[in-house]
Formats: structure tokens, sequence, C-alpha cells
């Protein structure tokens, strides 16, 4: 099994289609061995060992764990759309800072930001919203959309 790696484009954030493979396979199973993982990508053990170090320290895979934020208590999820004024890049990165807010991205369209959140109950949505969101200078408008059903969340981008 040979590998042919190019460089300059990794570096540039390019990746191929074994690399393309290896996040497939993991995003099916990210506890896989090397050993499980090199037959199905077609590479040896130390190849696939060298190709998953390579992606993490680029950043262009990370290892975590998800959760199901339902099992651990936290009943509601939201998405809050924010109407700013002034620097929305200084407003996104403050939004940013709250432990409790897990996506910020600033955006065009009827919104200026849009955040979403995972919180314990109504009361703990509330407080949020008015300690974190509403009371930012800059936040000229903040409106809820709680989420009554989820029906489908990925993290498979990138290697379809």
């Amino acid at each position: 099994m040979s590998e042919v790696v190019e460089p300059s484009a990794f570096r540039q954030g390019g990746i191929d289609e074994v690399d393309k493979a290896i996040i497939r396979e993991l995003q099916r199973d990210g506890r896989m061995a090397y050993s499980q993982l090199a037959p199905l990508v077609g590479l040896s053990q130390a190849a696939v060992r060298q190709r998953v170090q390579r992606l993490v320290e680029t950043g262009i895979v990370q290892v975590v764990a998800v959760t199901d934020p339902q099992r651990l208590g936290f009943t509601i999820q939201a998405m809050i759309g924010v109407r700013a004024s002034g620097d929305l890049r200084r407003l996104a990165a403050r939004l940013a800072a709250v432990d409790e807010i897990d996506y910020v991205v600033v955006t065009a369209g009827s919104f200026d930001l849009l955040l979403e959140v995972v919180c314990t109950d109504n009361d703990a949505l509330l407080e949020l919203l008015e300690r974190e969101v509403r009371s930012l200078d800059g936040v000229a408008s903040a409106e809820v959309f709680t989420y009554l059903h989820l029906e489908k969340q990925t993290y498979s981008w990138g290697a379809r």
C-alpha cells in the first residue's frame, strides 16, 4: 500500500479522496482503531495514523464526543436571531464568549447574527436572553425560535 500526498495542497486545506474516506469512516465510528481503518481506505496502519494526525493538526478534523442534550437535562434548544447595529464581528465575538451559546454566525438577511443555545428550561433561556443577549450594546432586537422537534442533526459535511 503506497501513499502519495501533495504537501502544498494539504497545507492549503485541500484534502484528497483518501482523506475523505478516512473522514467518512471516522464519522461512522470515531473510536475505530487504525488497524480497522487502514484496510477500509487502502493504506497501511502507519499511513492512516499519519493522515489522521495531519487532519487533526491542521484543524480539518476535530475528535469530540457529541452528546444528546435532552438526555443530559437540557430540555430547551433554540435559535436566536439578532438584529444589531455597529461592529458585527465585535458583537459576535462577545456572544461567542458566552458558555451557554453554542453557535454564533454573522449572516445576511433578516438577522445579522444567529445564535444556537441549549438550556435546561424556559427560565434558563429567559435568563440567558436577558443577561447575555438583549443587554449588550449593539443588540437592537432578538427573536427566539424554540425547537419543537429536531428531525436531523449531522456533522458529516465535507466528506460526502
